[in-house]
């Protein structure tokens, strides 16, 4: 059997929101098909300990402490990770946030909040490493979510960001086809992360986080190039 990592091996994958949850576990496939890997997030010391299990696996691996909403940071964490790295093959966006709470007592702090990792910390790292992907015919994989394909109630903030994050890789998908990036999305229903847990409180989990890590290994990988614009439903 092919192994679908394979086509991994030796390029860099940077990937954000990669402390805990989904992005851990993504971080550790592709640290175990070979990937040299830039981790970024908000919580070093989280951080440093994926760091080190994808070290152990033997991985070459950067990171990053970085808050994706701001613009000005992203850029400085993007250089200094590519002059560790080199130029980036592959990446992903999974930062995210949620907020749970009815829409009449959102304010606009926490509005603006939600979008601002959700979707901004997106459009900022693709943006601060699009001429590596661009040269390199790279690929990008967004984690989105059923919120970016359906409505919540108490998660308006946050279905507003992810359905903006599916129009993001759709549109981007189209701009960049003459240059052979592939630009996807993933769009997750309950994994058993701390996010689900606060967005909906009681909700029984339907997968692990590395039942996600898996679609994103096969899109960073095996996907066939001309697989761009597509939004993989991972329901469960």
């Amino acid at each position: 059997m092919t192994d679908p990592g394979a086509g991994l091996a030796g390029k860099v994958a940077v990937i954000t929101g990669a402390s805990r949850g989904i992005g851990a576990a993504i971080a550790e496939r592709f640290a175990a098909a070979g990937a040299r890997l830039g981790l970024c997030a908000r919580t070093a010391t989280d951080l440093a300990a994926v760091a080190d299990r994808c070290r152990r696996a033997g991985a070459t691996v950067a990171t990053a402490v970085v808050d994706v909403a701001d613009a000005a940071a992203v850029e400085r964490a993007c250089a200094a990770l590519r002059a560790e790295l080199g130029p980036v093959d592959v990446l992903v966006n999974n930062a995210g946030n949620v907020l749970r709470r009815p829409l009449a007592d959102t304010g606009d702090a926490d509005w603006r909040r939600v979008l601002a990792v959700n979707l901004d910390g997106a459009f900022y790292m693709t943006r601060a490493v699009a001429a590596d992907l661009r040269a390199r015919r790279g690929r990008v994989i967004n984690i989105a979510s059923i919120a970016g394909r359906q409505g919540t109630p108490l998660l308006a903030a946050y279905c507003a960001a992810k359905h903006g994050l599916v129009g993001l890789t759709r549109a981007l998908a189209e701009e960049w086809r003459a240059d052979g990036v592939a630009i996807n999305a993933i769009c997750p229903g309950s994994v058993d992360t701390a996010m689900l847990a606060e967005g909906m409180p009681g909700a029984a989990a339907a997968m692990s986080p590395d039942d996600i890590a898996g679609t994103a290994l096969y899109l960073a990988a095996a996907a066939p190039a001309a697989m761009t614009g597509s939004c993989l439903d991972v329901f469960g």
